[in-house]
C-alpha cells in the first residue's frame, strides 16, 4: 500500500498544480507540500527494507510472466530517497528562480516536474525490467517540455536531440535487450544473483550487456552523451533535475540494476563479460573531464562533469566486485548532492548577475559569498576530498578496482579527480581572489566602509537557502556514509 501511495503522490500533486495554476501562491504551496509528503512516505519504507523483507505490489499481468509490478530493494530505496528528498530543495529553488527570472508557463513547468518525480519513483520501485522500461520512457516524455521550456529554436533543437537520443537508444537497444532476456529466461523479474546464469555466455552475453548499457541513454556513456550538454538550454532548476534529482540518476541506476539483478555480480565476475564496459566507462570518464576543462560556460562545464561522474557509477558496476558495486551505488547519492549544489549556484549567479561564462565571474565571490562558498563545498564533494561525501564513493570504487585486479582504473580515478580540480576550483579562485571586472550597470567592487551586508548582491533567499542546504548535505553525507553503506550492503549478497 505504501509503495503505491509514494508513487502516486507526485502524480496527484501534478493534478493539484494543474487545478491551482491560476493562483501562483497556492500552486507553489501544493508543490512544496506534495514534495514533503512524498519524501516522508518514502522515508517510512526505509526501516522495512532494513529489516529484510521486500514489500511488493503487483498491479496487473501484461504478458505471461511479465506483470506491472513494484518491489522495494536497497538500491531502489536509495534512489527513491535521493529523488524525493532533493525534490524539496529543488522545488523551493525553482519557485525562487522562476519568480526572480519571471519565467513563463510556470504551471506547466511545475506539473512536468512533479511528473518527473512520479516517473523516477516508478523506476526506483520497479519489480522487473518491463515496469522499469515503462516508467523510464514516461520520464523521457515528461521532461521534454522542461528541456524545451523557452520555446525558441535553440530549445526546440535541444529537444530534438534529447528525444532522438533517449528514445532512439531505448527503442533500438534496451527494448531489444528486454525481449532477448525474456526469450532466454521467460521472466524479467529482478532477482538476487541475476536470471541469466546458465542461459547465455561468451560473446552473446557481452552483446546483451552492451544493448542494456548503451540502451540506457540517460547514463550518458559516449557516444550517446550529447543530449546532456544540449539540454543545458533549459532553466537551471531543470538542469538540477536532469543532473542530480531524476534523469541521469535513472540512467546509472538502471545500469546497476541490470548488472546486479539481471546478469548477477558473480556471473559477470566469473565470466569477465563486463570487462569491456570498464574501458568504455573509463574512456567516457576521462574524455568528458578533459572536455570540461575547455568550457567557459559554467553550465556546459558542469554538464561534461556530470558525464564524467556518471561513468564512475557504471565503472563501479562493471568491476563486478563488492566494493565496486557499493561505491557505484553510494556515488548516486554523493554525486547528486554535490552536483545539485553546483547547478543551484550557477542559477543563482545568473539570477543575481546575469553571468553564464566563467571568464566574467572575477571577484563575484565578494558580492555572493554564500553562493560561492557553497560552490566550493559542492566542488570538493565532486572532486572527492574530505570532509565531503564524494570521498567515500570514490574510495570504494577504487577498492573495487583493486579487488578486480584492475589497478589501472585506480590511476584513472586519481587522474580524473585531478582533472575535476582543474575545472572546478578555478571558478572558486576566480570568484574570491581575482579583482572584480566592472559590469555594465553594476560592479562587483565592494564599497569601502559600507560593511559586509551592504555589499551583498545574492540571489533571492529562496535560491540561496536551498543551495546552502545541499552544501551542508555534502558534509553530512561524509559523516553518515556508513548509513548508506549499510543500506546497500545486502545487494552484494547473492542468494
Amino acid at each position: 500500500m505504501t509503495i503505491g501511495v509514494s508513487i502516486l503522490l507526485p502524480l496527484c500533486g501534478a493534478f493539484g498544480i494543474l487545478l491551482t495554476g491560476a493562483w501562483p501562491n497556492i500552486r507553489e504551496a501544493v508543490t512544496i507540500v506534495t514534495s514533503l509528503l512524498t519524501f516522508l512516505v518514502v522515508a517510512m519504507l526505509v526501516s522495512i527494507v532494513k529489516e529484510g523483507p521486500q514489500p511488493t505490489l503487483e498491479v496487473m499481468t501484461v504478458l505471461p510472466g511479465v506483470p506491472l509490478a513494484f518491489a522495494i530493494e536497497p538500491l531502489g530505496m536509495l534512489y527513491a530517497l535521493v529523488a524525493s528528498g532533493l525534490w524539496i530543495p529543488t522545488g523551493i529553488y525553482a519557485i525562487g528562480y522562476c519568480r526572480a527570472h519571471h519565467e513563463q508557463h510556470q504551471t506547466r513547468f511545475f506539473i512536468c516536474f512533479a511528473l518527473a518525480i512520479f516517473s523516477a519513483l516508478g523506476i526506483a520501485f520497479s519489480g522487473n525490467m518491463f515496469t522499469l522500461f515503462l516508467f523510464y520512457e514516461v520520464l523521457t516524455f515528461s521532461t521534454y517540455p522542461l528541456v524545451t521550456h523557452y520555446g525558441d529554436e535553440k530549445a526546440r533543437r535541444a529537444g530534438r536531440i534529447y528525444l532522438g537520443i533517449l528514445l532512439g537508444t531505448s527503442g533500438a537497444f534496451m527494448l531489444f535487450a528486454i525481449l532477448w532476456t525474456w526469450h532466454l529466461t521467460g521472466t524479467l523479474d529482478f532477482m538476487p544473483g541475476g536470471i541469466l546464469a546458465g542461459k547465455v555466455d561468451g560473446t552473446p552475453a557481452m552483446i546483451l550487456l552492451g544493448l542494456y548499457a548503451f540502451g540506457t541513454g540517460k547514463a550518458a556513456l559516449m557516444p550517446f552523451h550529447s543530449w546532456l550538454p544540449a539540454a543545458m538550454v533549459a532553466p537551471t532548476p531543470v538542469s538540477a533535475l536532469l543532473h542530480a534529482v531524476a534523469i541521469v540518476k535513472a540512467g546509472v541506476f538502471t545500469v546497476l540494476k541490470v548488472i546486479i539483478y539481471i546478469f548477477g555480480i558473480s556471473f559477470l565476475s566469473d565470466t569477465g563479460v563486463s570487462q569491456w564496459l570498464m574501458y568504455v566507462a573509463g574512456f567516457t570518464l576521462l574524455t568528458s573531464s578533459i572536455i570540461a576543462l575547455t568550457k567557459d560556460n559554467l553550465k556546459a562545464r558542469l554538464a561534461y562533469s556530470t558525464i564524467s561522474q556518471l561513468s564512475y557509477v557504471v565503472l563501479g558496476g562493471a568491476l563486478a566486485t563488492t566494493s565496486g558495486i557499493l561505491g557505484g551505488g553510494m556515488h548516486i547519492a554523493m554525486h547528486a548532492m554535490g552536483k545539485i549544489t553546483l547547478f543551484f549556484c550557477a542559477g543563482a549567479i545568473f539570477v543575481a548577475h546575469h553571468k553564464t561564462d566563467i571568464s566574467t565571474m572575477n571577484g563575484i565571490g565578494r558580492s555572493m559569498p554564500f553562493t560561492m562558498a557553497a560552490f566550493f563545498l559542492g566542488s570538493l564533494c565532486i572532486i572527492g576530498l574530505p570532509p565531503m561525501g564524494g570521498l567515500w564513493s570514490k574510495w570504494f570504487i577504487g577498492l573495487g578496482a583493486i579487488e578486480a585486479d584492475q589497478e589501472i582504473f585506480v590511476a584513472l580515478l586519481m587522474l580524473s579527480s585531478l582533472l575535476s580540480v582543474g575545472y572546478l576550483l578555478p571558478v572558486v579562485v576566480r570568484a574570491f581572489f581575482f579583482e572584480p571586472d566592472p559590469d555594465v550597470g553594476h560592479t562587483n567592487q565592494p564599497e569601502k566602509g559600507k560593511g559586509f551586508w551592504v555589499n551583498l548582491h545574492e540571489a533571492p533567499l529562496m535560491c540561496v537557502g536551498p543551495l546552502c542546504m545541499t552544501a551542508l548535505g555534502c558534509i553530512l553525507l561524509f559523516f553518515y556514509a556508513s548509513d548508506v553503506y549499510e543500506l546497500l550492503f545486502s545487494i552484494t549478497v547473492e542468494r
